[in-house]
């Protein structure tokens, strides 16, 4: 039932969920949809230093989701989606899932609405409420 284009012990994927388990690395993403940007730029609205910045760039880089050039003393970053697309490829297969539980349970949800006899649960709950 599950989509198993994208194996569940794929390196690249823990890489990849390990990076978005970070506030500041899913906002150096966020700022990097635009355009590329240097660490700078990735720092200031963080209110981080450079040092910090390129460090959660690093794990960006581990992930695959961040490519990094080097252009005199500036360290220019782009963002990389493809990981992305994979975890998201992961995840849909689980959307999947739940979708189809959601409709069974709203299935049952309107199964139990519309028969007027009680459920032999709620004749045990009446029972026990009596003998209380």
């Amino acid at each position: 039932m599950l989509n198993h284009m994208v194996p569940d012990r794929a390196p690249g994927l823990d890489r990849v969920f390990h990076a978005l388990a970070h506030p500041a690395r899913r906002a150096i993403l966020r700022q990097l949809c635009g355009r590329e940007r240097n660490l700078s730029e990735l720092a200031s609205p963080l209110n981080m230093s450079f040092p910090a910045a390129t460090k959660h760039v690093r794990v960006l880089e581990r992930a695959r989701l961040v490519r990094r050039r080097i252009v005199g003393r500036t360290h220019l970053c782009r963002l990389q989606p493809k990981p992305l697309a994979q975890a998201n490829t992961w995840l849909e297969g689980y959307r999947k899932v739940w979708e189809g539980n959601f409709q069974r349970l709203d299935a049952l949800l309107n199964e139990l609405k519309s028969d007027p006899s009680p459920t032999p649960h709620a004749s045990a709950r009446r029972q026990a409420k009596r003998q209380v």
